[in-house]
């Protein structure tokens, strides 16, 4: 499945017809006919985005984002309004309320499964970014967040220049940003560190030609290491449903496709900015503030000072998301012979070698970490049973299957690696109390698997679920 989605609607052929288009794209779909049982859902299930009719019995999907907002569990989950032509007083009070988008019917299914795949990429960023945050603040590493930091910038780029500076006039009182104009053509060209602006609103134009160099921007900043976290809102002059849903696909943040409105393109330009904001804040966190403190000087992995309070994030997440995470504890075999017969130096360029291929191996939201002398730690988030023990089976097969190259060896010399899985975040990960077992408890489960893998013969997988 590619998300899980909620859809909150009265009238259940609505639900039904949503449904039907959601779930043929692959998404697990829930339902719920009112706000009250939206919350609910939302708690129990914890969806990755919730679809919503603007009216509900109990209220309206501003009322629902205000609901949501009060549980640190579900606030961050991305509500997107689908509705009749709404007028454009309760338009904005739902964007307002926190509401993502308002989608108005009929609605193009291309654009449709392009926004939900928009908002479901970047909940899943956001919440991987949360995750560290919290781990970080578990450690005592992490200050609270300021409530607003530096004006920022914000970049128009169109072909038309007159209209761009009518949008400046209009937009530049209203916000707390700089708001400057760009053409296509030079928008990245005269960049420089310090100077990156924080969103850009690209204006598309009538024409192919206008748009495609638009567009062409879109993908480089998402490509350009210094613009790849900007903000992108795309503002369309008419609505295009497939020319809408390449903008999305391509990386912007946020699409408007029905041209210049002021108060509502004033909204989002807030919001990318926010959400910019605390996504900074939070990668400055985990890529400084962290470092020097929770990493292995020698591989430059992350230490057991870090694994420990990240793996009990990783289980209290998948508990309240009711999906799978895999625990590895990997041991090189015989590693002191190594330093016996090649000297210190010799295991240390083992290490860092094991270390880098182990990395290059793993995904970039599984954790890596050294927590002793040879042996390592792997959590990998959301990952059943099967693709636990495909991911374990390659990791001995890249450490075994071909030599390292060692100072005092003439030759490659022949390392293995052991590895011990063990399973959480299912109905089986809780002890006799019915609690979610600890990150202590999954420890010594994957490390009495590798004890298992080591008597059978070493250079292998064995994997043990805990004990229920």
């Amino acid at each position: 499945m590619q998300g899980k989605i909620l859809i909150v609607d009265a009238i259940s052929t609505n639900r039904i017809v949503l449904k039907v288009k959601l779930a043929s794209a692959f998404y697990e779909v829930l339902q719920a006919s009112t706000a009250d049982e939206a919350c609910v859902a939302a708690l129990r299930h914890a969806p990755d985005l919730i679809i919503s009719a603007m009216a509900l019995p109990d209220g309206d999907a501003g009322d629902l984002c205000r609901r949501l907002d009060r549980n640190a569990q579900t606030r961050a989950v991305p509500v997107m309004v689908v509705a009749c032509r709404p007028n454009p007083e309760s338009r904005l009070q739902a964007l307002e309320a926190g509401v993502q988008d308002v989608m108005v019917k009929p609605i193009d299914d291309t654009l449709l499964l392009a926004r939900v795949r928009s908002l479901i990429r970047a909940h899943n960023t956001a919440a991987e970014w949360q995750m560290r945050d919290d781990t970080s603040r578990a450690l005592g590493f992490s200050e609270d967040r300021a409530d607003f930091g530096p004006a920022g910038r914000s970049v128009i780029v169109g072909a038309d220049k007159n209209i761009a500076h009518n949008w400046i006039m209009k937009l530049r009182p209203h916000l707390r940003s700089s708001l400057t104009f760009s053409s296509p053509d030079t928008a990245l060209r005269d960049l420089a560190p310090g100077r990156v602006p924080d969103v850009f609103i690209l204006m598309l134009e009538d024409g192919d030609k206008l748009s495609g160099e638009v567009l062409r921007l879109l993908a480089a900043v998402r490509a350009t290491a210094i613009t790849r976290h900007a903000g992108i809102l795309v503002v369309q002059p008419r609505p295009e449903p497939g020319l809408g849903a390449y903008a999305l696909d391509l990386g912007a943040d946020d699409l408007m496709t029905d041209g210049f409105e002021q108060n509502e393109i004033i909204l989002r330009i807030k919001a990318l900015m926010r959400r910019k904001r605390i996504a900074d804040q939070m990668r400055a966190t985990v890529r400084t503030g962290l470092k020097a403190a929770v990493s292995d000087p020698l591989t430059g992995l992350h230490n057991r000072r870090y694994a420990m309070p990240h793996l009990a994030r990783v289980a209290e997440h998948a508990a309240a998301t009711g999906r799978s995470f895999a625990v590895m504890v990997a041991d090189l075999d015989h590693f002191k012979r190594i330093n016996d017969f090649y000297g210190h130096a010799s295991g240390d360029a083992v290490l860092v070698e094991a270390a880098r291929r182990l990395r290059e191996n793993l995904r970039g939201v599984d954790l890596l970490a050294r927590i002793g002398g040879e042996e390592f730690l792997i959590v990998m988030p959301a990952t059943p049973f099967s693709e636990a023990r495909v991911a374990a089976s390659r990791l001995c097969r890249k450490i075994g299957g071909e030599g390292f190259v060692v100072p005092g060896a003439s030759e490659p010399i022949n390392v293995t690696i052991s590895i011990g899985v063990t399973m959480g975040g299912n109905s089986k990960s809780r002890n006799n109390d019915n609690e979610a077992i600890d990150a202590n408890q999954l420890l010594d489960a994957a490390d009495k698997a590798l004890y298992e893998a080591k008597l059978q013969g070493r250079n292998q997988v064995n994997l043990v679920r805990p004990a229920a």
